[in-house]
């Protein structure tokens, strides 16, 4: 294991039209005789609905198309369970439904048209008290829940859409023999994931196939959901995603292409949508979901853990999405990086009337290992032992095996705390509004099939083919990068092919930190496939052994006779060389089924990613407001290929971490409606707000992972981020803060 210490530099392709301005994102593109789409939304947070009357906005001039769920195929959907309708039929279940939808030729005739439709309701009950949904005799979100199509491992019940529990061991037992329990109870607001470019859609019919450009991550779970609500073969729906401008998981899943293209079809012209920003704010499905944890863990007055109990009720608002598995990955969380003989974590997700959530950068870690990480540090308290010395004794390593049967392999979790504990200067002297806090955690690799084509072209140059999204991730110039190792070339003679479902192959999207660990793994392969047939031509046309060829700066040489050589261009003729490659699912360890319930296939963390953070902040006891004035971020995330994109991924997850912990935060009614549905009340961390951050790799060559030993970078510097600001915290005022975010008003209240 190595630490790195110096970037390596790479420029990004999209990088200069980006900075300039000159770039196209979804909503600034304009076809010909395009409609303006605008919704009429649910006036009910939980009710049915009576009647609807389309009459009048169909009759104002300048609109085109008026859509109701009369006019589209009546099919559920949902990635993990299909609960959901592309319009409300007979009832709306929070304020984000889409009753019906206007195509008009002006933005204020649409606006006008869907303030016309007429609809009556029947209130019904309103669940938003999440944790009191769980219990049998609370109102139904979805009476009918039974009649679902869903994923069977999800252990539904009543409002429960989720339910995972991992027992091993005898928790009780242990807890009783213990020298020390402690026991805490931590509750988090939901939050956004507020990307700064608004969701914009359009789609144009030409016959019976529809393309539509969208600003989505997964353009192919885009594809499959437009086909299956308007009930149309997938290969006539074409998906294209232009620019992407961030998107943090909010923009997963599919949305509103299915609207937008029911309106195309509906006024047999090209329609977009481009959302406000209080749209992007409550009608979409996508937020950080609200989470009530308990903790109880005894140890030895060593330091040894003997037991952990758990018990997590998460939000999931009124549909399930493809967040279908959140239970199991906070039950995960739960357990940490922590070696744990006996435990009984319970995890249920479930439904209620607030804004649906799903994927927002790393889903249901942040909380947790906030709680988690408070909740450890509670426990060296009572032991009167030093937080960090605590997880010395306690952390997993190499060889160890988790709560669920795992044996891991290859892991820095130790190194990486004790490089944030040096790079953060722990045990120094500081004044006494300042303290340093640790927390830390881990996130898996999520493997998935993916697929690339590498093409020549006749000057020499390469295109590369791929279903790979860029929305930060750095595939631009991570992929050329790797396809130009491979054939001897340099990543600027490829361009990319890419965000296309008709050109390139399946992936599944920028999601789960996955776009190198799998189509990296895919570009190579057919980088790999081309260049053997470069060295088979090569062999022939140069009369050698293909062992003694080797490609250089564009050249394939033969070894020891520079003479003998021939370009890639000359080989390349009029480009009939092609490679193809497919990153098939690497081997995935299995975890023990036995006291493992709601299995979804990640009770095993797939080449796990390990974080440890060290946080500095000033507390001003007067007021509750606390500054972090520095973050040491040590990661293993196995062998490191392009520094400089990697830092970038931890500056922007270790800022996101901190507003996380300070000060974002969705504020509901009663009702579940938003009351900060706008910049101005939802507080983001801006630049200004940023500390000094500090950046060290623990570099593992893992087996079973990503190219060349790599694994994820994306989502996991945003984990422990709030779990170190509140230990920092705690030290400060001699008191914790149980609610997150740690707002002004929350942090002052508990140091009273």
């Amino acid at each position: 294991m190595a630490t790195v210490e110096e970037p390596r530099t790479f420029i990004r392709p999209d990088g200069k039209e980006k900075v300039t301005g000159t770039g196209r994102y979804t909503a600034d593109l304009v076809l010909a005789g395009e409609l303006v789409a605008k919704f009429r939304y649910a006036d009910h947070t939980h009710a049915r609905i009576t009647r609807i009357d389309v009459t009048k906005a169909r009759a104002l001039p300048g609109v085109l198309a008026v859509v109701t769920h009369e006019d589209v195929p009546d099919v559920l959907y949902g990635g993990m369970v299909k609960d959901r309708r592309l319009f409300a039929r007979d009832t709306v279940r929070f304020e984000g439904d889409v009753v019906a939808a206007v195509a008009a030729t002006t933005a204020a005739i649409a606006e006008q048209a869907v303030a016309l439709i007429e609809v009556d309701y029947e209130p019904l009950p309103v669940v938003t008290d999440f944790e009191a949904a769980l219990a049998d005799d609370s109102t139904l979100v979805h009476p009918a829940w039974e009649e679902y199509e869903g994923n069977e491992s999800l252990g539904r019940h009543h409002n429960t859409v989720g339910y995972t529990a991992i027992v091993k061991g005898d928790a009780d037992a242990a807890l009783a023999s213990a020298d020390v329990v402690v026991r805490g109870r931590y509750v988090t607001d939901p939050v956004q994931g507020v990307p700064i470019e608004p969701r914009a859609v359009i789609a144009q019919w030409q016959g019976d196939k529809v393309t539509v450009w969208t600003s989505t991550q997964v353009p192919y779970a885009a594809r499959g959901g437009v086909a299956h609500v308007l009930q149309i073969p997938e290969s006539h729906v074409r998906i294209i995603v232009p620019l992407l401008g961030g998107g943090f998981g909010a923009k997963c899943d599919f949305h509103f292409e299915g609207h937008v293209a029911a309106l195309a079809r509906a006024a047999r012209r090209p329609v977009k949508l481009v959302f406000s920003r209080r749209e992007e704010f409550f009608a979409v499905g996508h937020r950080r979901e609200g989470m009530v944890i308990e903790f109880e863990s005894g140890a030895r007055s060593d330091g040894t853990l003997l037991a952990r109990k758990a018990r997590l009720v998460l939000d999931k608002g009124a549909y399930c999405g493809e967040g279908g598995f959140f239970s199991e990955m906070a039950a995960m969380h739960a357990l940490g990086p922590y070696e744990l003989e006996n435990v009984n974590i319970q995890s249920s997700l479930v439904y209620s009337n607030n804004q649906p959530s799903s994927s927002i950068r790393a889903p249901t870690a942040p909380q947790v290992c906030w709680a988690l990480e408070q909740h450890m540090d509670e426990l060296a308290a009572a032991l009167g032992m030093d937080p960090i010395d605590l997880r010395r004794k306690t952390l997993i390593e190499t060889g160890s095996v988790t709560a669920t049967g795992q044996v891991l392999e290859q892991i820095a979790m130790k190194e990486t705390l004790e490089k944030a504990v040096e790079l953060i200067g722990y045990g120094q002297e500081l004044p006494e509004d300042e303290a340093i806090g640790v927390a830390v955690g881990w996130w898996p690799c999520f493997a998935a099939n993916s697929g690339a084509y590498v093409k020549l072209n006749p000057d020499g140059t390469g295109t590369i083919i791929t279903g790979a999204q860029e929305n930060g991730t750095g595939s631009v110039m991570a992929m050329p990068t790797y396809v130009a190792a491979e054939l001897g070339m340099q990543p600027e003679d490829f361009s990319m092919l890419y965000q296309d479902t008709d050109a390139a192959p399946y992936d599944m999207g920028s999601c789960g930190s996955q776009t190198t660990f799998n189509s990296g793994r895919a570009v190579i392969a057919a980088a790999v496939d081309l260049r053997d047939q470069l060295l088979d031509a090569a062999a022939e046309q140069l009369e050698a052994s293909r062992d003694d060829l080797e490609l250089v700066s564009g050249s394939i040489l033969v070894k020891g006779s520079p003479d003998k050589s021939v370009t890639i261009a000359e080989l390349a003729g009029e480009g009939t060389f092609h490679g193809k490659g497919a990153g098939e699912v690497p081997f995935a360890p299995e975890a023990l089924a036995e006291g493992c319930v709601g299995q979804s296939g990640l009770e095993s963390f797939h080449a796990p990613q390990l974080i440890a953070h060290a946080v500095r902040v000033r507390v001003d006891r007067d007021t509750g407001v606390v500054r972090v004035l520095q973050v040491a971020a040590a990661h293993d995330c196995g062998v490191i290929l392009n520094r400089m994109g990697a830092d970038g991924q931890v500056y922007g997850g270790v800022v996101m971490g901190i507003g996380q912990a300070l000060s974002e935060r969705t504020q509901l009614d009663a009702e579940g409606r938003h009351l900060n549905a706008h910049l101005t009340d939802y507080k983001l961390v801006t630049a200004s707000d940023a500390p000094q951050i500090d950046i060290a790799w623990i570099e593992t060559d893992t087996l079973n992972a990503g190219p060349k030993g790599s694994k994820g970078v994306g989502e996991p510097p945003c984990v422990p981020t709030a779990g170190a600001v509140a230990n920092a915290i705690a030290r400060v005022l001699g008191a914790r803060v149980h609610q997150l975010p740690m707002t002004p008003e929350r942090v002052w209240k508990a140091g009273q």
